[in-house]
């Protein structure tokens, strides 16, 4: 059964003089210019950014504290205060003074005890390891053995 799509008469091929030549893309005019006085305003405007002095932020941090100490709760008087929690926290974190790494709050344990819980910790290392190490030899002689390697 023939197709009927296929039915109709195959055209001869086209002579090379007939074929037209492409013709150039037709350019579109610019897009017309915003105007410039007005800035383009979204449904909320957003918050100014300000700029604190130290002594503002340190009055604000005090304020903040005194809420807190009275019975208020930290997250009312941040935003009484007029800030975000964000930069609530930012500005505690700065307002501490630098710690070194690796120091504990905790008093100070005397140079003599510190000198012999080192010293305990580092023998109590070294049996460990022998331990591990002896384990881990079993483990591997008993897996020879099963592989029939020795």
């Amino acid at each position: 059964m023939a197709d009927e799509s296929n039915a109709a008469p195959v055209a001869a091929p086209v002579a090379d003089a007939e074929v037209k030549a492409p013709t150039a893309k037709r350019q579109r005019s610019p897009r017309p210019q915003k105007a410039a006085s007005e800035p383009a305003q979204s449904k909320t405007p957003a918050a100014k950014r300000r700029g604190y002095s130290e002594q503002e932020k340190s009055e604000k941090l005090r304020l903040i504290e005194t809420q807190v100490g009275e019975g208020g709760t930290l997250k009312d008087a941040i935003k009484s205060a007029g800030i975000s929690e964000q930069t609530y926290y930012h500005w505690k974190a700065a307002a501490k003074p630098a710690e070194p790494k690796g120091t504990n709050s905790t008093k100070p344990v005397p140079a003599g005890d510190e000198l012999a819980d080192l010293v305990q910790l580092e023998e109590e290392n070294q049996r460990l390891r022998k331990r591990l190490a002896e384990k881990l030899r079993a483990e591997n002689a008993e897996l020879r053995k099963r592989l029939g390697l020795d």
